[in-house]
């Protein structure tokens, strides 16, 4: 074994050493650069919560979305909004559905005044479309349904 070979171990293990010192300090700062920045979804979870008791169904959907884009490690503020999520989109879901359904009445009810046999075909056209989109939309809650049942297990 050479001379120095004793110093060389020496130093190695002092580089070692500072390496492994700035590797858990740089792992410290990411941690807290990361809670701080999860920090933020809190506020964030406030403003949906806020949104969702206002009745304001797409700006709570938004808002969710960014959370889910902004925030990726915020577990908790992502399945407590999952729930939110589940809700505004029922709410829309069933607000849609009801409009269609007034749609699709006073299209039938044209129809059946209608005498000019162009206008009532149009207007039959119109009233199977008001009738495939009020069938996707009750698809859509049951589905909605099933989703909640299946994560409140």
């Amino acid at each position: 074994m050479p001379k120095h070979g004793g110093w060389a171990i020496l130093i190695n293990f002092a580089v070692m050493k500072k390496t492994l010192v700035l590797i858990t300090a740089a792992l410290l700062v990411l941690a807290a650069c990361r809670q701080k920045a999860d920090d933020g979804a809190g506020e964030l979870f406030a403003k949906i919560q806020k949104l969702y008791e206002e009745g304001k169904d797409q700006e709570t959907l938004d808002s969710i979305e960014r959370l889910r884009m902004r925030f990726p490690h915020a577990v908790k503020e992502r399945r407590e909004s999952l729930r939110i999520w589940q809700e505004a989109s029922l709410r829309m879901a069933q607000k849609d559905i009801a409009l269609t359904d007034s749609a699709l009445q006073a299209t039938a009810a044209l129809m059946q005044q209608e005498q000019d046999i162009r206008r009532r075909n149009m207007l039959g056209v119109k009233r199977d479309s008001l009738q495939a989109r009020y069938e996707a939309m009750i698809g859509v809650v049951r589905m909605i349904k099933k989703r909640m049942k299946e994560t409140e297990k």
